[in-house]
């Protein structure tokens, strides 16, 4: 009898000793991917996403060599204020802000522009610049050079449409980057565009300012009517 008793009972330790182990392995297996990860986490997610700020005015003090034009752009508003990338930094991407088609009702088209600055050789830390802007539509994604900066712009506007027509003035933008390769916006077609810019003398776009109409109270409103870009060498 005492024999029967004891067989049972070391297959159950012999089992027991089977679970532990097993679970010891798993556990195992578990801490070396983590190490792993740790280690390289770039095994995981192979490109990661650049840190991107508002730079807003905190860097207007910086000087720069020229200011990029064009004869083309609307009479309404005022010019605002400029919004400049930190030293070192220039543009090498924007996005638009764009108010869609409003068939009868008025129409403001181009209401905004966003640059994106950063490091010509480091995209992994990123300001924003954008001046004053209206307040119709949403942004876009951005585009971006490839390589290098934007140096150059060309703007396409809508004439003014007499006192009973619908003005839109800005309706879109492209820039040139210092790699050949032309970015156009997302924006409306109304309009032509006119010629471009001069190229940046110095490295590249470093700053924006805009010239906007104010609200118009329920009147035509037009929004961004012109845009001056900084060159900064």
């Amino acid at each position: 009898m005492l024999n029967t008793c004891r067989v049972p009972v070391r297959k159950s330790k012999n089992m027991q000793m089977y679970i532990l182990h097993y679970v010891n392995m798993v556990w195992f297996i578990f801490a070396a991917i983590a190490v792993l990860s740790i280690i390289n986490p770039g095994s995981c997610n192979t490109e990661a996403k650049p840190v991107v700020m508002q730079a807003g005015a905190s860097f207007n003090g910086r000087s720069y060599q020229s200011l990029l034009t064009v004869p083309n752009g609307e009479q309404f508003g005022n010019w605002t204020w400029p919004e400049m990338c930190p030293d070192g930094f220039y543009a090498v991407g924007f996005s638009l802000r764009v108010e869609p088609n409003q068939y009868a009702l008025d129409d403001t088209a181009l209401n905004g522009i966003r640059l994106y600055c950063s490091k010509p050789d480091d995209r992994t830390f990123l300001y924003t610049v954008e001046s004053h802007t209206g307040y119709y539509g949403d942004w876009s994604d951005p585009q971006w050079c490839p390589t290098g900066v934007m140096n150059s712009f060309q703007l396409r506007v809508e004439p003014h449409q007499g006192l009973f027509g619908d003005d839109t003035a800005a309706n879109n933008i492209r820039f040139r980057c210092s790699t050949n390769p032309i970015l156009e916006g997302p924006g409306m077609d109304w309009g032509d565009y006119g010629h471009w810019s001069q190229n940046c003398s110095g490295t590249g776009i470093c700053g924006v300012e805009t010239k906007m109409e104010p609200y118009q109270s329920g009147l035509d409103d037009s929004s961004l009517n012109d845009v001056r870009f900084h060159c900064c060498a």
